[in-house]
């Protein structure tokens, strides 16, 4: 495309800063990709002629570049994005990158604090019902930019977006814009709620379609009824089905998608039934608003495991919203201190576990038959794993070896 960069830095490696790395390169550009870990590794672009500054946050990667492309775990402080500002050098994330890229394909573009990864996959199940292309890409899905080297034209895009991925766009317009949610989430990274809800509003830019959350709601009548378990999660059927029917997909596929999608791993997913009690995977509730929702999903008694990476929540509110059905609470990681003492002050008791093991342990001692043992962490990982999903593929473990 005409307005492609002559020289690019592609500012963190990580899947999507390989994925813009090897999107400009087959289209001529001459590409660097700086990464602060002097350990990453260069996978795919290995003898592409990419070249590799590795181990560095020195600026003077910067020299000739026109653009930076941005990956979402790069903070919009580092030092090299900073420099990049103060010498008026765009900043493009790996979405508008893969937008630019693209041949014209209507995109949908999902975004909200909680859901996105349900609801993409959701959407993916009726374009496919109503046998109509579509492909899923973004946050939890196959970069954009990668997506964009092999698309049809006409092919629906349905794209998950995170407030790291929309902090850096500038020209992404989507056919169909949607806001799941909004509550207090990535402080850590954004500094105030205000930020972060500026992050995820830039979605509604340049839309042609946009839904928000007042626009939809899990009372809302469906062509059908989810079998997926919560009303957070019925509100993310509403949701996809309003997205749907924009689309110009028929209620009798957003029947048969609705009847058949089960939802995604590490989100309340049944992990195994044993003696009588349930064992259930929320990996993914990486913060309180998940968590609530996740217990809120249960009549049954719980018994929580709760803690990773602190990324500056209140617990507070979490704690003492908390049902008389969570009948015991196992914290492990990083925010045990943080959590304790909100659960001090909301009078509810628990044990400090350490680890996933050991709580998992404790649960089931403490648990009867018809009780659940529930993973949802209202944290991030990063403490004690790598992500979400080795946490959850550890609990899965764990509880698969469970005699």
């Amino acid at each position: 495309m005409s307005d492609l960069p002559r020289r690019a830095l592609v500012l963190g490696l990580a899947v999507t800063g390989e994925a813009a790395a090897l999107a400009l390169a087959a289209r001529g550009v001459e590409v660097v990709v700086s990464d602060r870990s002097g350990g990453a590794d260069p996978g795919r672009l290995a003898g592409t002629g990419v070249e590799l500054r590795l181990g560095t946050e020195d600026a003077a990667v910067l020299e000739g570049v026109d653009v930076v492309v941005k990956s979402p775990g790069v903070p919009a402080e580092s030092p090299v994005a900073a420099a990049a500002r103060e010498r008026g050098i765009p900043i493009w994330s790996e979405i508008e990158l893969g937008w630019r890229l693209l041949p014209g394909n209507p995109v949908v573009g999902v975004t909200g604090t909680k859901g996105k990864t349900t609801t993409v996959r959701l959407l993916g199940a009726m374009f496919a019902a109503a046998g109509i292309d579509a492909v899923l890409a973004g946050n939890e899905h196959v970069p954009l930019s990668e997506v964009a080297l092999t698309v049809g034209a006409g092919t629906w895009i349905v794209c998950e977006l995170s407030s790291f991925q929309l902090e850096h766009v500038e020209t992404l317009a989507c056919e169909i814009a949607l806001l799941l949610n909004l509550e207090p989430d990535h402080l850590d990274r954004h500094g105030t709620f205000e930020e972060y809800r500026a992050a995820k509003l830039r979605i509604f830019e340049r839309a042609k379609i946009a839904i928000a959350p007042g626009d939809f709601s899990a009372e809302d009548p469906l062509p059908a009824e989810p079998v997926m378990p919560g009303a957070h999660n019925r509100a993310n059927a509403a949701a996809a089905t309003a997205v749907a029917r924009a689309a110009g997909i028929p209620d009798e596929a957003i029947a048969e998608a609705l009847r058949t999608f089960a939802g995604v791993p590490h989100r309340l997913e049944l992990v195994r039934e044993l003696r009588g009690v349930r064992y259930v995977n929320d990996s993914k509730a990486t913060n309180t608003t998940a968590a609530r929702r996740a217990v809120a999903s249960y009549d049954a008694p719980l018994h929580l495991i709760l803690g990773g990476y602190i990324k500056g929540e209140d617990f507070g509110p979490f704690a003492a919203a908390l049902p008389d059905n969570v009948r015991s609470i196992h914290l492990i990681g990083a925010a045990t201190d943080q959590l304790a003492a909100a659960l001090d002050a909301a009078g509810r008791t628990y044990a400090r576990d350490g680890d996933l093991a050991h709580a998992i342990e404790h649960a089931t001692a403490d648990a009867q038959p018809g009780d659940i043992v529930l993973l949802s962490p209202a944290t991030s990982s990063f403490d004690q794993f790598r992500n979400f999903e080795e946490r959850g593929d550890t609990f899965r473990r764990l509880v698969e070896e469970l005699r």
